[in-house]
């Protein structure tokens, strides 16, 4: 099984970074730095704005306002998402499909796409179409193509919504096993417990401002804001 390395990672900041779509302000100006290979939860209530802070920090989107940049060279990024982008084809030739865009030699992309099948628990699915694969199934197969890429930064937005209690521990694995690896984690969840289980350090956000960026511990201990107490207690976010 191939080793996997991912570098350290430079930092990200992004400042006063902000996104109006439509004349409607969808986050307002922020700025944070995300240093070193942290697993960085972002939260908050339906419609905070997570999912877009996430996209602006990956630069799939681009802010209206404010600047995204890294000190230092660019990593290498991957991005999974809520819901798996798969080719209809096979579980393994989704992979070697992504091997072959990266100008992996002919003959070694089998046994890679294998090996990271292999890794995530998924090489009895190999030749089973990606698209009939169950939800964490799915979810895992996005991994395992994420992992091909070797990503020094690796951004994840609601991966195990929805899924089963199994599946989610399987997902969660994964993650780990990235962050071992060396891969900085960014990762989007509504799941309090999930959060608790994963996060070195929380964003949380509400109406679209980042109201809160602490190490996990004082945010569940002590959050600093009322909307984030609020939150914890599972209390409607107003």
């Amino acid at each position: 099984m191939n080793a996997h390395y991912a570098p350290p990672t430079a930092t990200l900041e992004l400042d006063s970074v902000g996104f109006i779509h439509r004349g409607h302000t969808l986050l307002k100006p922020t700025t944070l730095r995300l240093t070193g290979c942290q697993r960085t939860l972002i939260m908050g209530p339906n419609g905070a704005g997570k999912s877009l802070l996430m996209r602006l920090a990956h630069g799939l989107l681009t802010p209206t306002s404010g600047t995204v940049h890294w000190q230092g060279a660019p990593p290498a990024q991957a991005m999974v998402f809520q819901r798996p982008v798969l080719l209809r084809r096979s579980a393994l030739n989704n992979l070697t499909y992504v091997l072959a865009i990266h100008k992996t030699a002919r003959q070694n992309r089998k046994s890679q796409a294998m090996s990271a099948l292999e890794r995530f628990g998924l090489a009895h699915l190999a030749k089973r179409p990606a698209r009939v694969l169950s939800g964490g199934e799915q979810q895992r197969l996005a991994l395992a193509r994420a992992w091909l890429l070797n990503p020094q930064v690796l951004f994840l937005d609601e991966p195990t919504s929805a899924l089963d209690p199994a599946a989610i521990k399987a997902v969660e694995d994964a993650v780990l096993e990235f962050h071992h690896s060396g891969t900085r984690i960014v990762m989007t969840t509504h799941d309090l417990h999930q959060a608790r289980r994963l996060a070195d350090d929380v964003l949380f956000l509400h109406n679209g401002e980042l109201l809160e960026h602490t190490s996990a511990n004082d945010f569940f201990t002590a959050p600093s804001s009322r909307e984030a107490g609020a939150f914890i207690r599972g209390e409607l976010v107003w």
